[in-house]
């Protein structure tokens, strides 16, 4: 009789937190690149620019506005993954929040930060 693993192991996990510390970095890039491109001075109009509303004040809100919404996105992202590291040091990681079983490696490496099974994922839905 085969025993169920509940857990994996600490070589198993090194890994799982390698690929969660390259997306943790990807993410701080992203974030640095879309604060940089959020506090850019947009107004930069001619020297005879009235002040008025224009086509391109519209424009540049707007793209300031997508700029803040993907900002909120990628913070969210870092906070999962960060928690993700945490549940690794804590050893839960890879531990389906739901059903108490292992979450195979294959969904762990292409949603490394996930806490559901892929089967406990489509109940919910």
């Amino acid at each position: 009789m085969a025993v169920e693993k509940l857990r994996y192991s600490a070589e198993e996990l090194v890994e799982f937190e390698t690929l969660l510390n390259q997306k943790l970095e990807e993410t701080n890039k992203e974030l640095d690149h879309l604060k940089a491109s959020i506090s850019k001075d947009t107004s930069g109009q001619d020297s005879n620019h009235t002040g008025g509303k224009t086509l391109e004040d519209g424009a540049d809100a707007f793209e300031k506005e997508q700029l803040n919404h993907y900002a909120a996105r990628a913070m969210k992202y870092k906070q999962q993954v960060e928690k993700a590291l945490i549940r690794i040091k804590n050893g839960t990681y890879g531990v389906c929040v739901d059903s108490g079983n292992l979450i195979s490696k294959e969904r762990l490496r292409a949603v490394p930060h996930t806490q559901q099974s892929i089967e406990a994922k489509l109940k919910r839905k």
